[in-house]
């Protein structure tokens, strides 16, 4: 396999065209061109054609991996090597014209997160590290905020599965509202964890999430500087369906406050 780093920005290449398609067919969007998976989750065929893009990319970069995608056009065996491609995550906000949305890819082996690449599409930023090579967007090093969790500004988003989660976001934002920085919901995990890795964001904190979702992202707020654990404070979460992303000084208040409210 190639050098990590050298990989990472190949990769960023393929997000970057990827992105390059949703841009364009974004002009001419209709909502009628929309599908759904499931109840307020949404799928169109500009999903689809990332994914197709991304998938036949990647095969040319690592022709030995296999494939962990949102929209199932590719799958995995017994591969050393895989890929975790969500194709346009945002969805939501991508059919109402709503920033921020994203492509977004990571390569793992085992329980390793070997690199990670998030483009968000609407502001032109790619996002990505490598491990143990730290984070970066644009070329310019990331590096998480320093606020304590009076300062902090959560992201605490809300997930498809409404019936489940609701009275948990309740008593999350019962618990922060007023007693943080602020609250904001931007529906989409990868760039909320890019955010944290930024420093745009102090914390993040979401369930019901897949793979594709958080895998790229993850990677980038660690390299950062930052934690991430699963809801029950586990540092493996990669299996998992929750994130909990912050600074590393907030985190056992944001960890407590899920765990409690499950």
């Amino acid at each position: 396999m190639q050098n990590l780093e050298e990989l990472t920005r190949l990769v960023c290449d393929v997000a970057r065209e990827a992105g390059s398609y949703i841009r364009k067919e974004r002009q001419g969007f209709s909502p009628e061109q929309v599908e759904r998976k499931h109840a307020h989750d949404y799928v169109s065929y500009v999903d689809k054609g990332s994914e197709a893009r991304v998938v036949k990319a990647l095969r040319e970069l690592l022709p030995e991996a296999g494939f962990i995608t949102e929209e199932g056009s590719a799958g995995r065996t017994d591969e050393q090597y895989v890929w975790v491609v969500d194709p346009l995550d945002g969805t939501t906000n991508f059919i109402h014209g709503f920033a921020p949305y994203a492509v977004s890819i990571a390569l793992i082996r085992g329980r390793k997160q070997l690199l990670g690449v998030v483009y968000e599409i609407v502001s032109d930023e790619c996002f990505y590290a490598w491990q143990d090579g730290g984070a970066y967007v644009d070329g310019r090093p990331l590096h998480v905020g320093t606020c304590g969790i009076n300062d902090a500004l959560l992201c605490l988003q809300l997930p498809y599965n409404s019936d489940a989660y609701k009275p948990v976001i309740k008593q999350l934002i019962d618990r922060f509202y007023g007693n943080v920085g602020s609250i904001r919901m931007i529906g989409s995990a990868a760039i909320a964890l890019c955010y944290v890795a930024a420093g745009r964001l102090d914390g993040y904190a979401e369930r019901y999430i897949g793979q594709w979702d958080f895998m790229a992202g993850a990677l980038i707020v660690k390299e950062a500087g930052g934690r991430v654990t699963d809801y029950g404070g586990e540092d493996y979460f990669l299996e998992g369906d929750s994130v909990v992303a912050t600074n590393g000084i907030i985190h056992d208040d944001l960890q407590e406050a899920v765990s409690l409210s499950q």
